[in-house]
């Protein structure tokens, strides 16, 4: 087997590519150069894509004897990920850009690299599990829950599970580390990336900026009931659920509710008005490659770092489906990703369109 690996520089990556050169594959390490900017030095182990982390990956491709090529991926990054979410959070949404990130440039320009370059298959250093069963490829949860990286693979096909391998599903991080540690890797204690990488300071409203190249127009803050209460500084400022840094007095704790892009307006409400009863979702991907027949129930993840909690499903024609939660949830966002688990195993997912709330 020939399998091309995906290696960032961190711990993760590089003992992918020690399991499978164990396994006998015959491996080729790879770096996508996917954004640059001079704040990227100033916070080396934040974020991921500096020269350092480059450094990091060549230098344990070296010690494993494998060959190391940089690929750049400038420009459809910036395209598919950084635009898409620049303009996502300019409309009132919250995007994912490590979902998109893993759709259109790791598994889908890199797996048309690995089939220029020869290679059987792709390796990352991603926490999750593929298996094949009954004819089918499944993807599941990682043993170790506390690393799961699941909620952001529901998008991949049958065929693209076909031709990738997570080594790290079955471990857990304490191994993963210690295996760093025997082999003698310079990354072995190298602090997990945090933030997105072209937001290496958590400035997600700053990342927009730079990319839109000037700030986005301020707007008022209106309650539920449309009573104008301030004035804002821009929808990007913004996430459903915030409480903080709203500047804006009144007898009760206010959160945002609703970016209202239509109007510019950041709707305030309190704690009960940010439960939902109810999504819809779009751009919904079965891993299964088929749609299930008839409302089915299962649990929904709308957070990475949320939990997961019990909705009976309506699949809906044009790829989109209905969520209906046994309790209401705190703080669903449009833009976010809301994904199916039946146990352990990922049944698929799509993008919130919106939440109706109580």
């Amino acid at each position: 087997m020939k399998a091309l690996i995906a290696m960032s520089g961190g711990v993760d990556s590089s003992v992918a590519a020690k399991l499978m050169l164990a396994e006998g594959a015959d491996c080729i390490g790879c770096t996508m150069l996917l954004y640059e900017a001079p704040e990227l030095a100033a916070v080396r182990g934040v974020a991921c894509c500096s020269k350092d982390d480059t450094d990091d990956a060549r230098s344990v491709a070296f010690r494993l004897g494998m060959p190391h090529y940089v690929l750049n991926f400038k420009a459809p990054f910036r395209e598919k990920v950084i635009a898409r979410f620049a303009e996502s959070y300019a409309c009132g949404r919250t995007p994912n850009p490590c979902i998109d990130c893993n759709r259109y440039i790791k598994f889908g320009l890199l797996l048309e690299r690995a089939e220029v370059l020869g290679c059987d298959c792709i390796v990352t250093g991603h926490y999750a599990r593929i298996k094949h069963d009954g004819g089918r490829y499944v993807l599941k949860k990682a043993v170790d829950e506390t690393k799961d990286q699941s909620y952001f693979l529901y998008d991949l096909s049958q065929a693209q599970l076909a031709r990738i391998r997570f080594p790290l599903g079955a471990l857990r991080k304490t191994e993963v580390r210690e295996i760093a540690r025997e082999n003698g890797f310079a990354n072995a204690k190298k602090h997990d990336s945090q933030d997105i990488c072209f937001a290496p300071d958590g400035d997600c409203a700053g990342a927009v900026e730079r990319y839109l190249g000037a700030p986005c127009p301020s707007g008022e803050f209106l309650d539920t009931n449309g009573r104008v209460l301030g004035m804002h500084r821009g929808l990007h400022h913004y996430t459903i659920g915030q409480r903080r840094g709203l500047g804006v007095s009144a007898a009760q704790p206010l959160y945002v509710c609703r970016l209202d892009a239509e109007r510019n307006a950041v709707i305030l409400g309190t704690k009960e008005q940010l439960l939902t009863s109810e999504l819809m979702i779009d751009h919904v991907r079965w891993i299964s490659g088929e749609t299930p027949t008839g409302m089915f129930r299962c649990k929904v993840k709308t957070r990475y770092r949320g939990q997961e909690q019990w909705a009976a499903i309506e699949p809906l024609g044009d790829d989109q489906a209905r969520i209906m939660f046994d309790m209401p949830q705190r703080a669903a966002a449009a833009g976010q990703a809301a994904v199916l688990y039946d146990g352990d195993i990922v049944l698929g997912g799509g993008t919130i369109r919106e939440a109706n709330a109580l």
